[in-house]
């Protein structure tokens, strides 16, 4: 019985991919994906972070405690970082100040991502939010902690969050197809996001942590498929 339960539940979980992914054009493996990952400008610009920060903290020096709580917290957090910023910037619905309209440059860019989610340049993080971004987490990091050790290693640690994110949301909407579990999880969190409702799963690097907390984590086969998911917020501008 276990083992017949256990095929009807892999056969469902097929099921539910297919209906949410549709056909895929192609399968391609990890070398042909970080090929064309590295053609992008987004995953240079936060590894020039990265590699920068890591040997200035090698310079400096001064190990502590801090340099090893710091990674296990910011890991910690993360995921709940991913969701505040997935929910208040990316899905931001454009507002209207007098005669302003309010509408950041990455709302709109997600909006496009979101009608287009195989469309390459618009799963990283534009180059433009970038070039101030890195900077201003730069002074931060050099400014805003007791130590240039310990702020060191919170930058250090900022450019592997942040190339890990670039990645794995690159590999989830390319023609990679996923080979373990883990990753097989992440792949269909945000595919579910994408393909069933834009107002669920809002975590990417993970499969639904901080989801799971917050409420946004349903099960798939209860959630009805959302007629926005590709045009986010065209229902409140049509009301408006």
């Amino acid at each position: 019985m276990t083992d017949e339960a256990g095929a009807r539940a892999r056969a469902r979980v097929r099921a539910d991919e297919a209906a949410i992914t549709g056909s895929r054009r192609r399968s391609i493996g990890l070398r042909d994906s970080a090929a064309a990952f590295w053609r992008h400008p987004s995953p240079w610009l936060v590894g020039t972070l990265l590699v920068a920060a890591a040997a200035a903290r090698v310079v400096v020096g001064d190990w502590r405690v801090g340099d090893a709580l710091t990674p296990v917290i910011m890991v910690a957090v993360f995921p709940f970082f991913e969701w505040v910023v997935h929910v208040c910037v990316l899905h931001w619905r454009p507002r209207r100040l007098g005669r302003l309209t309010i509408d950041p440059l990455l709302s709109r860019k997600h909006r496009a991502h979101h009608a287009d989610p195989r469309d390459a340049p618009l799963v990283f993080i534009p180059w433009q939010v970038l070039v101030w971004l890195l900077p201003a987490v730069t002074a931060i990091g050099l400014l805003a902690f007791p130590r240039a050790g310990v702020g060191l290693t919170f930058l250090t640690v900022v450019g592997v969050l942040g190339l890990g994110y670039e990645w794995t949301h690159y590999l989830i909407h390319s023609d990679y197809r996923p080979r373990t579990k883990v990753y097989r999880a992440i792949w269909r969190n945000h595919r579910l996001h994408h393909y069933k409702n834009e107002h669920y799963w809002f975590t990417v690097t993970s499969a639904g942590t901080a989801d799971r907390v917050l409420g946004t984590h349903p099960d798939p086969r209860r959630v009805t498929t959302s007629p926005t998911v590709r045009d986010l917020h065209s229902r409140e501008a049509a009301a408006s």
